[in-house]
């Protein structure tokens, strides 16, 4: 296999893999969510939430918490993917996200609109998630309210 067939692949899998990520939160699986990532992965979802450091099995225990408690229904859209690579065995990717969630206290629906930044490993598993990190452009009754920004530049 060439070198650029091997990168299209790995593309395709690296984006996969979010998408994943996305499907097992919205169908509230948490092992499933776990599996995604490598052993010692780190999960930034902002400074109003603390970072969480761990394997799949710690992600997994973590993640079941606000999925059972606080959703109760879900609904994440990645789009905008930008992937690169630093060698054969890790990439990085940003991509944006739009994410519903109905809460189970009977709040208003909160919306996010904003970004995921990854870095990726390549295991005898395949791709998985090292590190994600959230960012948020903008939310309408979303239940944090501190959170990355996505770093846009003033204007001029």
């Amino acid at each position: 296999m060439t070198d650029g067939i091997r990168e299209l692949l790995d593309r395709i899998e690296v984006a996969d893999l979010v998408h994943r990520y996305c499907r097992h939160f919205d169908e509230n699986d948490p092992e499933a969510l776990g599996g995604l990532f490598v052993e010692d992965a780190t999960i930034d979802y902002g400074p109003g939430f603390p970072t969480i450091h761990g394997g799949p099995a710690a992600i997994a225990e973590i993640l079941a918490v606000g999925l059972r408690d606080l959703f109760a229904a879900t609904s994440h859209h990645v789009s905008n993917f930008e992937i690169w690579f630093d060698g054969p065995d890790r990439a990085s990717s940003v991509c944006y996200v739009y994410a519903w969630h109905r809460y189970v206290d009977g709040r208003p629906d909160g919306e996010l609109w904003g970004r995921y930044r990854h870095t990726y490993r390549r295991t005898d598993a395949g791709w998985r998630i090292a590190t994600l990190r959230l960012e948020e452009a903008g939310s309408k009754d979303f239940h944090r309210v501190d959170m990355h920004p996505i770093g846009r530049r003033p204007p001029d």
